[in-house]
């Protein structure tokens, strides 16, 4: 059973930022793409930088990706698959997020 917890209101994330929630004991980036107003969450621990920081990074999307730039050396992770797009051996979680009534909720195992 997925167990689903809240991590803040919606609007206390603005467009095109991130914002870092501890999640079942592990800090998680949450990001809102201006765009199309949709979510993403992923680990925030940067594997190459190796600090959490992911949810200070910049959003952007190269080709088909919805990326976020590591604030530290810039790798480029995709937001739908944790994939790092420099070095595809790397990766960081990815979890499910939704909104329930006007609340961000990650779902960590």
């Amino acid at each position: 059973m997925t167990q689903w917890t809240a991590v803040c209101e919606l609007n206390d994330i603005a467009p095109d930022t991130g914002v870092c929630a501890l999640v079942q004991g592990q800090q998680v980036a949450i990001f809102r793409q201006a765009r199309t107003d949709r979510l993403f969450a992923i680990g925030n621990f940067d594997p190459v930088g190796k600090a959490n920081v992911l949810s200070r990074g910049l959003l952007a999307q190269l080709g088909e990706a919805i990326t976020v730039a590591s604030p530290l050396y810039k790798q480029h992770y995709c937001l739908r698959s944790g994939t790092c797009l420099e070095n595809g051996q790397l990766r960081v979680p990815v979890y499910a997020v939704r909104v329930t009534a006007g609340q961000v909720e990650v779902a960590a195992a």
